[in-house]
């Protein structure tokens, strides 16, 4: 389970309001319906904005070919994902690495501290031929707490991973998705020369499965939770493995 920065929200299934702005045309800022001004997005921002999309919209990646059909990646809602999730986190094969078993509201929990942040890390449901099936999480590992485990390079990006369904473990699905996966984040990510990783070490199934995928084990690596195999896939070699 990954450490964070950002501080948890408060526990439950609903989230705070959002804020609610009135455009104004004429004057080239955003009013704030209580009354504060607030810029306007115009041309001159746009790129500023590009940059802050920290992760380059997984949403808008599209689909990736797999031997066990297309798989994409769809960004989590909880209203929506919320039961389905804690599901799987209460499978017991699942808390084991991810330690997050329990009422909905520690599922919640999880989520909202990504989805409440800085847009570093995305949760996301894993399609198989449209049916949910696993979940991820896309995150900058260069702007993460694992960067001070290893010499990361900039929009390094990290995931985490689990499939939710046993019925869909055992049978070598989780190589096709990790490699279906670091496709999508190598060709969408142009600025990211590396995908990387990091299971726990004792997780035999897991590491077997990234290095199956074209990942190698760049070290061993003792993160606060755990000692985990750093598990890293170059751009350079994408076209040869």
């Amino acid at each position: 389970m990954r450490s964070t920065d950002t501080p948890a929200p408060v526990a439950g299934f609903t989230h705070t309001a959002r804020t609610v702005y009135a455009p104004r045309a004429a004057t080239g800022v955003v009013e704030h319906l209580h009354g504060r001004r607030e810029p306007r997005l115009n041309a001159d921002l746009l790129p500023l904005l590009a940059e802050a999309d920290l992760l380059d919209s997984p949403a808008t990646w599209g689909s990736v070919t797999t031997p066990a059909g297309a798989f994409r990646l769809e960004p989590v809602r909880p209203g929506r994902d919320l039961e389905l999730l804690t599901g799987w986190m209460n499978d017991p094969e699942v808390a084991a690495h991810w330690e997050l078993a329990g009422p909905a509201a520690v599922t919640a929990d999880h989520l909202w501290e990504q989805l409440d942040g800085d847009g570093r890390s995305i949760p996301c449901l894993g399609l198989l031929d449209g049916t949910p099936m696993s979940y991820w999480e896309i995150y900058r590992a260069d702007l993460d707490t694992l960067s001070g485990y290893y010499p990361a390079r900039p929009h390094d990006t990290g995931i985490h991973l689990l499939i939710g369904d046993g019925t869909n473990r055992g049978r070598g699905l989780g190589t096709a998705l990790l490699r279906a996966v670091a496709d999508l984040v190598l060709g969408n990510r142009p600025r990211c020369t590396r995908v990387v990783a990091e299971p726990d070490i004792r997780n035999t199934p897991s590491v077997s499965a990234f290095l199956s995928s074209g990942f190698r084990c760049s070290a061993e690596i003792d993160l606060a939770e755990k000692r985990a195999a750093l598990m890293v896939r170059e751009r350079v070699l994408r076209n040869l493995l």
